[in-house]
């Protein structure tokens, strides 16, 4: 299997899993196919299209690791693992919210505490939990940064964190421990587990993000390839929120005045035409159509390369 080429961009994405399928299918739809080295099973790869980079198949947890300590440059995993690491503003770069991978952080309580609602509700149970047994109530998870950080912002101290190894939505079942903080997508494992998310409990919606990693050493030359990256991205998720309308120009003043309105509702001039938001653009078309215009024909490009690249432009002024 090769190695990465010495000055290579190092992008690391999950190795297995409905993720990597996700992040494989995300990367394909931007133009960028993703070819792995010593068949399926390889940890190395390559994306078709983008020269001077290397992919690293790693967990989703690893990645987060290699991203807060600069062994890879670009990288895609779960907020909710980068989050954990802590001082996530001075370690990574969120560069884009990939709308996949969703997954909701959540403190979760026994469903026969009916009167414990609300973090609040949990912070006198945790006070008298404390003053019936002389023991701080568990609070079982694999999430120890985020779970403290929440919990001090609502006023709750008498807890103590038990590690979770395992399968966090049993703790309390077992007896290791009284409540959860773990991550759920529909809620359906934690219902069955007799859990109920607390009405003021959600933490954070996490979701795949595109990140950066702020402690790698970047050269010119690993930047020109993030850029090449970063603007295809950006190009197709432009795309994907665009349709251009074109229609036969006939110079008139009523053209001109619907054009501009057009414009200062912010449609964008082309060479033939006007680029507007996708749920615009039957409103757009219908506009010049009632000015005479027309047919007007609407298509969804299938890249909007611009000339400005906002997250290019964040990471050159982190990094440079």
């Amino acid at each position: 299997m090769s190695e990465p080429a010495k000055g290579d961009l190092i992008i690391a994405i999950p190795s297995k899993g409905r993720l990597k399928d996700q992040v494989e299918a995300w990367l394909a739809d931007c133009g960028l196919e993703l070819v792995v080295s010593g068949g399926a099973r390889g940890y190395m790869a390559d994306l078709k299209g983008l020269p001077g980079a290397q992919v690293r198949l790693l967990s989703a947890s690893d990645i987060a690791d290699a991203l807060g300590s600069g062994e890879a440059h670009l990288g895609v995993t779960g907020e909710d693992l980068l989050r954990e690491r802590g001082d996530l503003e001075s370690r990574v770069l969120l560069m884009r919210a990939l709308g996949f991978g969703r997954a909701d952080l959540v403190v979760a309580a026994p469903r026969s505490w009916l009167d414990v609602d609300t973090m609040a509700d949990l912070e006198e149970v945790a006070h008298d939990y404390l003053a019936r047994t002389g023991r701080r109530m568990r609070v079982a998870t694999k999430y120890l940064t985020q779970t403290r950080a929440f919990f001090a912002r609502h006023g709750v101290v008498d807890y103590r964190i038990t590690e979770s190894g395992g399968a966090t939505e049993g703790a309390p079942a077992s007896g290791a421990a009284e409540l959860i903080v773990d991550i759920t997508t529909t809620g359906a494992t934690l219902a069955a587990n007799g859990l109920k998310i607390l009405s003021d409990g959600l933490i954070l919606k996490s979701q795949a993000q595109l990140t950066a990693s702020l402690k790698a050493a970047w050269s010119p030359a690993q930047m020109d390839a993030a850029e090449r990256l970063l603007r295809a991205v950006e190009a197709r998720a432009q795309a994907k929120a665009s349709a251009t309308l074109i229609w036969p120009t006939k110079g008139a003043p009523e053209e001109t005045r619907v054009v501009d309105a057009l414009i200062a509702a912010g449609a964008t001039r082309r060479p033939h035409g006007l680029l507007v938001a996708t749920g615009r653009a039957a409103e757009a078309a219908q506009a010049l159509t009632a000015a005479g215009l027309g047919p007007v024909t609407v298509a969804q490009p299938d890249f909007v390369f611009e000339v400005d690249c906002p997250t290019l432009s964040a990471l050159k002024k982190r990094v440079f």
